[in-house]
């Protein structure tokens, strides 16, 4: 059963007089509990996909159906109240409030949630268990390494349980021992708990842990093809 279904999605930007084509007629089908990685050169339209996924920018043609929920007619409050309960982001440079813990940054989508106090820490406290970062739950983000700052991202993207994890190049900003720990933990997240994730990145090594690579060329998509390794690779 598809998750996501896009149909003919078109973006384009004005610039004064200008139009600027990002993505122009993509079509993409992706089945619940899939993991797609979404490889291209820069400028190819990888991270507008992205952003048109999450509801955060919206299609200039097209149609884009997650979950059963046609998202590009939704309105604003809908589409924020429909984005906050089914989509988990995680981003390239962690996005961390430096002022707020650990237990704190991953709280924050809790916050505009009718749990109770205890009810949050409850969620909080298994999403940096599932990132094994249980021990580092007071710790600042300056008091962590880079690959612990994404783990606590990434429980942050968890913590509400969404739908959909869409991750906008999650790797790049570590080096190789802390990105194969990220890749390794989003596989799990994928088998394990069963989770749709959707990741672009430019590295080869990485999009191999998806199941399936999509590959985008000046906003079109031009291939799709079986990743080597595949999510169900033993990890």
């Amino acid at each position: 059963m598809a998750l996501i279904e896009l149909r003919d999605v078109t973006k384009t930007y004005r610039r004064d007089a200008i139009e600027i084509p990002v993505l122009e007629h993509v079509s993409i089908s992706v089945p619940d509990q899939d993991f797609l990685g979404l490889m291209g050169p820069s400028g190819s339209g990888k991270s507008t996909l992205l952003n048109l996924l999450a509801g955060i920018d919206r299609p200039t043609r097209g149609s884009i159906r997650i979950g059963g929920t046609e998202i590009s007619s939704l309105s604003e409050r809908p589409l924020a109240a429909w984005r906050a309960r089914n989509i988990g982001f995680i981003f390239q440079l962690y996005n961390l409030i430096p002022v707020l813990t650990a237990f704190e940054n991953v709280e924050l989508p809790l916050l505009l949630t009718s749990l109770s106090k205890k009810e949050r820490r409850d969620h909080v406290m298994t999403a940096l268990d599932i990132v094994t970062l249980r021990d580092r739950a007071d710790h600042y983000p300056r008091q962590l390494s880079g690959g612990q700052e994404q783990r606590v991202a990434i429980a942050r993207a968890i913590v509400t349980d969404p739908t959909l994890l869409l991750a906008d190049e999650p790797t790049g900003d570590l080096d190789a021992k802390s990105a194969a720990e990220v890749l390794t933990l989003l596989q799990r997240l994928n088998t394990e708990f069963k989770k749709t994730i959707v990741m672009v990145t430019h590295d080869p090594h990485a999009a191999e842990r998806a199941v399936r690579i999509l590959h985008l060329e000046k906003g079109s998509l031009v291939e799709q093809t079986e990743a080597q390794q595949g999510a169900h690779a033993e990890v």
